[in-house]
């Protein structure tokens, strides 16, 4: 794909930053890497956004809904969906429940007794929008996690081309996130990360497109008043900011999945606040450009915060609204009964009983860059020749598992673009670094003092889209501008790291598909098996 050459792709991968001083201080505000990107081929960059998307949607629909059964955590989450759609809040469920489900009996909840949840809503109404659409079976309560897996790609193209101004930027993103193969399993199990990831790039890409709003938006105030630049002066006070208004409802919806995307949103708010401050001391506000802090900032904590947390509570609706809920009777106002409800929740995630808990998938967060021990989802082992689609001519038993593992290639290889990402940042001062720096920051860093708790290799999937964008944003710098006709150097050159990239890239694509068989429950001989187990730790 790095060596596609159409007229429609061959925009300059990483062009010139938009702050170069050859241009003048409204020009540089105003032509953003993005809207140059966009001028030419808006409607062309969405049409092959859109067709990643089907093939990432496509591959992660065949199969999805096998096995049928309930799989590591979807014994709680989507029994908490149907709970949802039929009660509004989650209830409990008999201790045979899990079979019984399989066996199609889903009327099953006992009592009206609460169920003691804690995780938010959100993540399990996603999964109930599929369970109300094909009913309490496995393909029903995996299917919401498909489509967001594939939007997840969507986002992820559309951040990288914002970035870089290079649809082919974004399609080396996208082609990457589709075949890593811990993006393809959160895909297609009934778990909330696959949402948290979709709703807190949602937020992500709506503070980019926040960031070139407001440069636009000084840039027509300087020109409405004829000034070459603010010339020591604050500038306009722009109140109204629909990007941010819509990053904050995507900000409520990822907390109202889990809450570690706090974090993340806090990373992210600081950032564009110095995006601001930047803006406003390009357009020559000096000195002044820091009162952005308050004057800005404050608007900012309100579009950001203040509606994210408004969101959050909003999804907790049906708890509030309907009786039988747990924890309900700690107060007789709802909402101080859900304060209460929540200092358990904390309890419950930063008490001593979770950080007695082992377990044989725990991963330590300093691994999960390099797969140091990915996550177990289902298996079955010893399964008889002849039986089950085990190959009936050969002399040992088959395995069929699933296993929660990124494509190696690309995670590996995404360490050393990450490291660069922040070099290149910190050095260079590039600005489109800081995206993957602060979202590697900020969903990996937290983990850490977390580690005497039981955590998993899966929480990573929170680091892969940035991970990707960063091998992007790094290719697209190898590549470098497109060169003139004449520069026969520069062309040998540019030609030599295309064909580096596609390389690359057809080698993950190579991996995904060697262990496809076990990213999909299929039944191979156990020997095939072990051959993709590359390490003791995998097993």
């Amino acid at each position: 794909m790095c060596g596609v050459t159409a007229t429609a792709l061959a925009e300059r991968p990483l062009p010139a930053d938009p702050g170069d001083r050859s241009r003048s201080t409204v020009d540089r505000l105003g032509r953003s890497i993005a809207r140059t990107a966009y001028a030419g081929h808006g409607l062309f960059t969405w049409a092959v956004t859109a067709a990643i998307t089907l093939i990432a949607f496509v591959l992660r629909l065949v199969g999805l809904g096998h096995p049928n059964k309930l799989m590591f955590d979807e014994t709680y989450y989507p029994k908490d969906a149907w709970s949802l759609l039929l009660y509004g809040y989650e209830r409990s469920w008999p201790e045979d429940a899990n079979q019984q489900i399989v066996n199609g009996n889903v009327d099953l909840i006992a009592t009206a007794e609460g169920s003691y949840i804690v995780h938010p809503p959100v993540g399990k109404w996603m999964i109930a929008l599929g369970e109300a659409a094909f009913g309490m079976n496995s393909f029903g309560w995996r299917i919401s996690a498909c489509v967001a897996g594939a939007l997840l790609v969507a986002v992820v193209i559309r951040i990288a081309l914002r970035l870089s101004g290079s649809l082919l930027v974004g399609v080396i993103a996208g082609l990457l996130l589709t075949f890593d193969g811990l993006a393809f399993v959160m895909s297609r199990i009934g778990l909330l990360d696959i949402f948290q990831a979709l709703f807190t790039m949602l937020a992500i890409a709506c503070m980019l497109a926040d960031r070139d709003w407001f440069r636009g938006r000084l840039a027509d105030w300087l020109t409405q008043h004829k000034l070459p630049d603010l010339g020591g002066r604050f500038g306009p006070l722009l109140l109204w900011r629909p990007w941010r208004l819509v990053a904050g409802i995507c900000w409520g919806l990822a907390i109202g999945t889990k809450w570690s995307s706090l974090v993340v949103l806090a990373g992210f708010a600081l950032l564009t606040l110095y995006w601001d401050v930047s803006a406003r001391r390009l357009a020559g506000a000096g000195s002044r450009a820091w009162w952005g802090v308050l004057r800005d900032g404050i608007p900012a904590f309100v579009y950001q915060v203040v509606v994210a947390g408004v969101v959050y509570v909003a999804s907790w609706w049906g708890w509030l609204t309907n009786d039988g809920g747990w924890g309900q009777d700690k107060n007789p106002n709802r909402l101080l009964a859900l304060w209460e409800y929540h200092k358990e929740i904390w309890g419950f995630h930063n008490g001593d009983y979770i950080r007695s808990q082992t377990h044989t998938y725990n991963a330590d967060p300093i691994t999960w860059l390099v797969i140091g021990r990915p996550i177990g989802i289902d298996a079955q082992n010893d399964i008889s020749p002849g039986t089950q689609g085990c190959p009936p001519n050969i002399d040992e038993n088959c395995i069929s598992v699933i296993s929660g593992i990124g494509t190696p290639i690309l995670w590996w290889t995404g360490v050393l673009a990450l490291v660069a990402a922040v070099a290149l940042w910190i050095f260079t001062r590039d600005w489109r670094f800081a995206t993957p720096v602060v979202g590697l920051a900020t969903t990996w860093l937290p983990w850490f003092p977390n580690s005497d708790r039981p955590v998993f290799f899966f929480y990573a999937i929170m680091i892969i889209p940035f991970t990707v964008i960063a091998l992007a944003l790094v290719m697209g710098m190898l590549l470098g501008p497109k060169p003139d006709p004449g520069d026969q150097r520069a062309t040998r050159r540019r030609s030599i790291a295309a064909t580096c990239c596609t390389v690359f890239v057809i080698l993950v694509m190579l991996n995904f598909a060697w262990l496809y068989p076990v990213l999909t429950d299929e039944v191979i001989p156990r020997s095939s098996w072990q051959a993709r187990m590359w390490f003791s730790s995998w097993i």
